[in-house]
């Protein structure tokens, strides 16, 4: 159907309303049984209604989604984990399109309409992850917006070559490029971030850096970030993903990088793992630091935790950083979803005219019940067409 109406349901618990969609777009929000009369239209039955979720740090590159299990190995640090999944990888396929398309469906079942995600560039590898993402993508028809990063995961300076590796991405399509922990990997961070920077600025592409380390190697590395930001003009186009020391430093110094970080745009994405510090989120949401949402990677060589839910990443979120109020826990469904658009260059990302037909049917009686209870999506919508319903995928794939 070209032109239809999603009628009687309720954006963000409101009252009810019709939504009209016109090919890939929301065209007129109007109150409910005010719709067009000679438009197609399917029943909302009152449900409440959120905008897709925007996935804004996964990895669906790696997962063995949809083979027998695999048990997990490999050293319970980042360089272990790391040579782990060089070692294993081929023997399950990864990467491979029909994991990478088991993945998307899990997205799409859970609601994720858009996704920015890491693709390994590698000297084993070379650029054929992306080309495995992107048809993977093509697959499913465009139903999920998939951007991507192109990701150094063996490090870069340590790894010669990968740099070049990182440019071919930026000419090819990828929207950014990534770092990986340029002091506890590379151990050069200097070297690594000024190879980064110069490719980002030549090429015209964002950056998004993975940043495990923590305490004040951390901290340093966010000032050489911060520096480089401002001096290659690249304020708003840069990412940090992880981040944990931000939220281990002392108040002073947290306040001071805070500031800092806002001056240079740069913005946030985080999984909200158990057992890392909290995120100083209200600091960041006054100096218009961006947070972003992700799940990570999901059954993979890393790790076998998972399961593709953005609202259950949500409520790890509220329950990581001890939200309670209506408003609290809906903040974080926000960051999920509205607040998340820039993570994938939306301009506006929302149950409104002019946006992206994307969007979630829950059975719930307002947003924070949503999120604490993570219900089934009884209706996905995603670009303006129907892909899922009572968490079945309906694409053929």
């Amino acid at each position: 159907m070209t032109s239809w109406t999603i009628a009687n349901v309720r954006p963000w618990g409101a009252a009810p309303v019709d939504l009209t969609i016109d090919g890939t777009e929301i065209t007129g929000v109007r109150p409910a049984g005010t719709a067009r009369p000679d438009s197609e239209s399917v029943d909302g039955r009152g449900l409440l209604a959120l905008p897709g979720f925007v996935n804004a740090h996964a990895h669906v590159d790696k997962s063995w989604w949809g083979q027998p299990w695999v048990s997990y190995g490999g050293e319970p640090t980042t360089q272990g984990r790391i040579a782990h999944e060089r070692a294993e990888r081929d023997r399950y396929g990864i990467p491979g399109v029909d994991g990478t398309v088991a993945v998307l469906r899990e997205y799409l079942r859970h609601g994720t309409t858009a996704t920015r995600t890491h693709v390994d560039v590698d000297l084993g590898l070379g650029l054929r992850g992306i080309e495995v993402v992107r048809e993977a993508a093509d697959r499913l028809d465009g139903a999920i917006d998939v951007e991507i990063v192109a990701f150094p995961q063996d490090g870069v300076i340590r790894r010669p070559g990968v740099l070049d590796l990182l440019d071919r991405a930026a000419q090819a399509g990828a929207t950014s490029i990534g770092g990986l922990d340029p002091a506890g990997i590379d151990r050069d961070p200097v070297a690594q971030l000024d190879g980064l920077f110069e490719i980002a600025e030549r090429r015209g592409v964002g950056l998004d850096i993975h940043l495990h380390d923590g305490g004040e190697l951390g901290a340093f590395q966010y000032e050489l970030i911060i520096d480089r930001t401002l001096r290659t003009g690249l304020q708003g186009r840069v990412t940090v993903s992880h981040g944990f020391a931000l939220g281990e430093l002392a108040p002073d110094r947290q306040r001071a990088l805070l500031d800092d970080g806002g001056e240079a745009g740069i913005s946030w994405a985080t999984v909200a793992p158990v057992r890392t510090a909290p995120l100083p989120w209200r600091g960041m949401a006054e100096r218009g630091i961006g947070i972003g949402l992700g799940t990570d990677g999901i059954r993979d060589l890393w790790s076998p935790f998972g399961d593709g839910d953005l609202l259950r990443i949500a409520l790890g979120f509220a329950r990581l950083h001890g939200l309670r109020t209506d408003e609290e826990l809906t903040a974080a469904v926000e960051l999920a979803t509205t607040k998340a658009a820039p993570f994938v260059h939306r301009e506006r990302h929302d149950l409104v005219p002019g946006a992206r037909a994307d969007l979630v049917l829950i059975d719930a009686q307002n947003v924070p019940d949503a999120l604490v209870r993570v219900p089934p999506r009884a209706l996905v919508v995603a670009g303006g067409r129907v892909v899922a319903r009572d968490g079945e995928v309906l694409l053929n794939a």
